[in-house]
């Protein structure tokens, strides 16, 4: 994790970076002694954290971030412990480090950064997975949602394809290409040139064919092989 260090003080910089130095969690790639210069170095580079001191000439710390419009993760390091409360209140800050600043509260506060981002990243694949849950398709002109595990198979026709679910056929202008990609490959399959199959939907097998509800649907010889794989056989 990249980082940066403001603080008008010279020897709080050294501690701050030396503090890094023996952590693999952060790199210090810069320091300012001016909020300014460093609001200058920023319009131009990404930073994944930011040390910043509270008091400094004309600038302050809260005058600083309030200037950016989508400041990282910042730990604020101050010899004041009366402005915690006002800290808080911006998001991007993750703690509040009060000087002189011990290897031990350091590394409570590494760890308390590297937390949050675990549990972002941790919300961010839980979203993904919800939003890959579902598709959407014109039909007549309005959007309907589609359940994905709902869908039992899909097939081409033309410019065409049709989705068919338990209760519905919906017929879609689009590629079978194109909806492949948007299917999660654990659940279905492609079985034939014109057909995508959702696996588990399977009654059973015969010969170069599958029977899913009602309907029969083709096995090319090429993709029977990986669908034979696919199948928890006894």
């Amino acid at each position: 994790m990249n980082c940066i260090v403001i603080d008008d003080d010279l020897t709080a910089r050294l501690i701050i970076k030396q503090l890094c130095s023996n952590t693999e969690q952060v790199s210090v790639i810069e320091e300012f002694s001016s909020a300014i210069d460093a609001i200058k170095y920023l319009n131009s580079n990404v930073v994944d954290l930011i040390f910043l001191d509270i008091h400094m000439p004309t600038f302050s710390g809260f005058d600083f971030i309030q200037t950016l419009k989508s400041p990282p993760k910042i730990i604020l390091t101050t010899s004041d412990k009366n402005f915690a409360l006002q800290a808080f209140e911006y998001d991007c800050v993750v703690d509040y480090l009060v000087k002189p600043i011990t290897k031990e509260r350091f590394n409570k506060s590494l760890n308390k950064l590297t937390s949050l981002e675990e549990t972002k990243t941790s919300n961010e694949i839980d979203t993904s997975k919800e939003e890959s849950s579902f598709i959407y398709v014109s039909v007549d002109r309005r959007l309907v949602k589609i359940n994905i595990p709902d869908i039992y198979f899909v097939e081409a026709k033309g410019d065409y394809i049709s989705i068919k679910t338990e209760n519905k056929n919906y017929v879609v202008h689009s590629t079978l290409k194109k909806i492949e990609d948007k299917l999660p490959a654990i659940l279905f399959l492609r079985i034939h040139r014109s057909f995508i199959i959702n696996v588990s939907q399977i009654i059973d097998i015969e010969d170069n064919s599958v029977l899913i509800q009602k309907s029969v649907i083709p096995i090319s010889r090429s993709n029977k092989s990986e669908l034979m794989k696919r199948l928890n056989l006894l």
